[in-house]
């Protein structure tokens, strides 16, 4: 059986890119944690350094390493996670660079690689990860002496362009690095469309880059077609899937598709999802299992090889709507069973 194929357009998210680079009125770096959002971190990173991105975020020291191993020695990796115990080695091999959180890291970080590249976070509001305003202050002059690559903090709301909690947390970023020197970053994807105030030295869109909101405005990337098993006549009153949750009121075509919610395809999408042969919808019934999603596609004169779930009539916020999520959870969940296939320049 041919797997589900999962097709990445490198170019697209290259040109998105750019696009929020142009916005961003500074240097522009890119976040490619959690295996650049699903889509590969090597074929995305890659194509991300040609088209210009020189600074890259990563969450974990191990995914560090496996972009160091794909973008070689040259560009700047930050460590969202800073200088966790047992990350010592990889940060120095790898010349990575941990954004510090708290005083103990700080302390862990002197005393295992004193003179080793460092940033900082702070915590401007999310309570998240950062150092809050009383701890900053106590550290802060040894930090500073020490010689930061990069400050930064994060919005926590940054997608709402109108929620009070964006003003008050570049108020307390810009009080607290208020004198500094160090290149400062606060704005993801939602916070470089805040506008140039939030833009300091550095932006690091991510979920703008893959396609997805806030950035209206950016190409879609991925497309995901679902292999068809096979195709049933199903009679009215008889019930498809577990649970027996569809039942046919009308003589019924049902196709069989190859993937479900081990693929990432979220249970929740049962019942509610939409699959797409061309421009002809063909609605989900029955519950999405682990391995197989049932669609109605009695109104097809022709029946294809595959459907579409994400493509031209449906992105992945759509998706993550329907689902009842949002796109990042669309994004990271896909699975490690699709046959990818990177298009662009450089795949």
């Amino acid at each position: 059986m041919t797997a589900a194929r999962l097709t990445i357009d490198l170019d697209a998210i290259a040109a998105n890119w750019q696009a929020l680079s142009r916005l961003s009125e500074t240097e522009t770096g890119a976040t490619v944690k959690a295996d650049a959002y699903g889509l590969g971190i090597g074929p995305v990173a890659q194509r991300l350094a040609e088209a210009g991105a020189r600074t890259f975020f990563v969450a974990l020291a191990e995914e560090g390493a496996t972009l160091r191993k794909a973008l070689g020695t040259g560009p700047r990796i930050f460590v969202f996670s800073g200088h966790m115990a047992g990350d010592t080695q990889s940060l120095r091999n790898l010349n990575l660079i941990p954004l510090i959180n708290s005083a103990e890291q700080m302390v862990r970080h002197a005393e295992a690689l004193a003179g080793h590249p460092f940033g900082v976070q702070l915590d401007s509001g999310m309570n998240r990860l950062g150092m809050e305003p009383a701890e900053w202050a106590a550290v802060r002059p040894m930090v500073l002496q020490a010689g930061p690559q990069l400050i930064m903090s994060h919005l926590a709301c940054a997608d709402d362009r109108l929620h009070v909690m964006n003003a008050e947390q570049l108020e307390t970023f810009t009080r607290m690095t208020s004198g500094i020197d160090a290149p400062r970053s606060l704005a993801a994807t939602g916070g470089i469309l805040l506008g140039r105030d939030y833009h300091f030295d550095i932006t690091r869109p991510g979920i703008g880059l893959y396609g997805g909101a806030p950035y209206d405005d950016a190409y879609p990337v991925a497309t995901l077609s679902l292999p068809i098993i096979q195709v049933r006549d199903v009679e009215p009153g008889e019930a498809v899937g577990y649970s027996g949750t569809w039942v046919a009121t009308r003589p019924s075509r049902i196709a069989t598709v190859a993937a479900g919610y081990a693929d990432g395809l979220l249970r929740s999408l049962s019942g509610k999802a939409t699959l797409w042969a061309g421009d002809t919808p063909c609605p989900v019934v029955g519950r999405v299992s682990m391995d197989l999603i049932t669609c109605d596609v009695t109104g097809l004169a022709v029946e294809p090889d595959a459907l579409d779930i994400l493509g031209a009539h449906q992105t992945v916020d759509a998706l993550a709507e329907v689902a009842g999520t949002i796109g990042y959870e669309i994004l990271t969940s896909l699975g490690g069973r699709y046959r990818r296939r990177y298009v662009g320049h450089g795949a």
